[in-house]
């Protein structure tokens, strides 16, 4: 049994407490999960006995190279009519991914069926990595290390936004990135105040905070890193700011081990900076899951009270954002052990200053 049947198997373990004989599954990451393909344009329906995945001739050889697994064609045949031909009476369907077309046809076409709604089933199995889901992680980690060191000689004054996220993004797809594993952030001066600003035709200059935001995909799983670096002489608001989301990020890495809670993570970030007076200046969570997508199980967050479990993947990144005038944002990406974290971003976090 391969580690996507395995995988299969600890779902199926999970139907009868959730009143299901059998879950539909659409949503691209979780089928990739279940797959160890990209999963667009495929569908799943995985029985008690059989698993079922839906798809066309662009996609048959690469379904066919899925033994354990029966293929359906959509073209013959609907998933609704498919399913309406099975034994299986209680359909559970992902309540988050399932598109109302789709709902409409079930409704329609399963009458006899019922329909369950379902939320988590398998995003808590993938919150979970196996080894080979966290050396491909941490493969990527590895091109973002490389990268960091690359942008600190090739960044010079006079370049704009767009140009330094855009040699981030070629010099890890030349380093052997699959792809970004979200759209890279690159924000300078003022614009470092927005946490998720969109790289624009600003020209850096000295004087400024850098923050630059970024991952990369190996092998179908995303790395995540952001690194704020001065490009010349900061000024001493800038290295104290600088210096409190440091400490704050540290002592969540040093806080951070399986069984804590994500609400107590995010606090061991989260106190540091209230207590520097800054607190109203930190408005988002601490961390987030990572693998298959970049945003995944668990979270170090305000809202998140799960517990933290061995081998989750997770980001450590607080950030202090000033209005009008800079930001500064840390992050590492660590897998979760008993006893702390291993750290996948070796990259320098004392202030690097260009």
């Amino acid at each position: 049994m391969n580690r996507f049947e395995e995988r299969i198997e600890k779902l199926r373990a999970k139907f009868d407490g959730a009143g299901i004989d059998g879950l539909f599954i659409g949503h691209e990451a979780n089928v990739s999960y279940f797959t160890g393909h990209k999963g667009n344009d495929c569908l799943l329906f995985v029985a008690k006995d059989k698993t079922y995945i839906f798809s066309d001739f662009r996609y048959l050889e690469m379904v066919q190279s899925i033994s354990w697994m029966e293929y359906v064609d959509v073209l013959k045949t609907s998933p609704a009519a498919f399913l309406a031909q099975l034994a299986e009476k209680n359909i559970g369907v992902e309540k988050d991914y399932l598109p109302l077309g789709t709902y409409l046809e079930f409704s329609e076409k399963l009458q006899s069926k019922t329909l369950v709604p379902t939320q988590g089933l398998v995003e808590d199995l993938r919150m979970i990595k196996d080894e080979f889901e966290i050396e491909s992680t941490r493969k990527a980690a590895v091109i973002g290390n490389r990268a960091f060191t690359h942008m600190c000689e090739f960044i010079k004054p006079g370049m704009t936004e767009k140009e330094i996220s855009a040699e981030l993004g070629h010099f890890m797809m030349v380093c052997g990135a699959e792809g970004l594993s979200f759209d890279t952030i690159v924000a300078s001066g003022p614009n470092g105040s927005r946490p998720h600003a969109v790289p624009s035709d600003r020209k850096v200059q000295k004087g400024d905070f850098i923050t630059m935001d970024y991952g990369c995909l190996y092998e179908g799983y995303c790395s995540d890193m952001t690194r704020t670096v001065a490009l010349g002489e900061p000024t001493q608001e800038m290295r104290d700011v600088y210096n409190i989301v440091l400490e704050a990020q540290m002592a969540c890495c040093d806080f951070v081990k399986a069984g804590i809670r994500g609400v107590e993570g995010d606090a061991a970030a989260r106190d540091v900076i209230v207590k520097a007076g800054y607190g109203e200046y930190f408005g988002h969570g601490t961390g987030h899951g990572t693998g298959l997508e970049i945003h995944e199980l668990p979270r170090l967050s305000l809202k998140y009270d799960g517990i933290i479990p061995e081998n989750a993947t997770t980001s450590v990144e607080p950030g202090i954002y000033l209005p009008g005038k800079f930001g500064v944002r840390i992050e590492d990406l660590a897998v979760v052990k008993k006893d702390g974290i291993i750290n996948l971003v070796d990259s320098p976090k004392e202030l690097t200053v260009l």
